[in-house]
């Protein structure tokens, strides 16, 4: 498993998994690196932005960080200077861009979710309301917001069983990927999960 650390969103989960991406002088992504912790050669294999200072010849160096998402989403290159990086730590040198990186990453969730296809506002507004109610019931009961989360979860799968089996015989796979702000492969195990059949049948 390679190593990294990436940002989601609770709508769109691993549909949309953000992360700081890596270029080379070349304009190529690096493979990811083999990090070794002991000496007999047990280690980790990485693609944390990080790493890629060029002290190793496992991990080059980065000429420049952007924002990245599994979709295929890329954001601007933030070119990083290595006169002025010196022997600094890259994380702590290069932690500004990175932050830029994770700033664009949440505006392109943002357009994502301008994209997807749009709730009533009055629906919008008494889910909104819903949330805050049982946020604010768990501080003083913690059991009885339980039991409220518990409720949306049956709402959720009785009121959600038509609409699925709808959206997979009217409009397929990829319309209804991209009217929820999903990959395939999400839309397939959220319709298969209300829906109640098996996400490879």
């Amino acid at each position: 498993m390679v190593k990294q650390e990436t940002w989601t969103t609770d709508e769109f989960g691993a549909s949309h998994t953000g992360s700081v991406g890596v270029l080379l002088a070349d304009g190529t992504v690096p493979k990811p690196a083999y990090i070794m912790m002991t000496e007999h050669g047990a280690g980790l294999t990485t693609a944390q932005w990080t790493v890629y200072d060029g002290h190793s010849r496992l991990a080059p160096r980065a000429h420049a960080l952007r924002a990245v998402c599994s979709c295929g989403w890329s954001g601007p290159e933030h070119p990083l200077d290595w006169g002025q990086i010196g022997e600094q730590r890259l994380g702590e040198a290069a932690a500004e861009p990175a932050d830029t990186c994770e700033q664009e990453w949440d505006q392109h969730t943002v357009e994502v979710e301008k994209s997807a296809v749009a709730l009533p506002e009055d629906l919008a507004e008494v889910l909104h309301g819903l949330g805050e109610a049982i946020e604010k019931l768990a501080q003083n009961s913690p059991l009885a917001a339980l039991r409220a989360a518990r409720l949306l979860e049956v709402t959720a799968e009785r009121t959600a069983y038509w609409p699925a089996h709808d959206a997979r015989r009217d409009l397929g796979l990829a319309a209804t990927a991209a009217a929820l702000g999903l990959d395939e492969d999400g839309a397939r195990h959220l319709l298969a999960r209300f829906g109640r059949w098996s996400p490879y049948s």
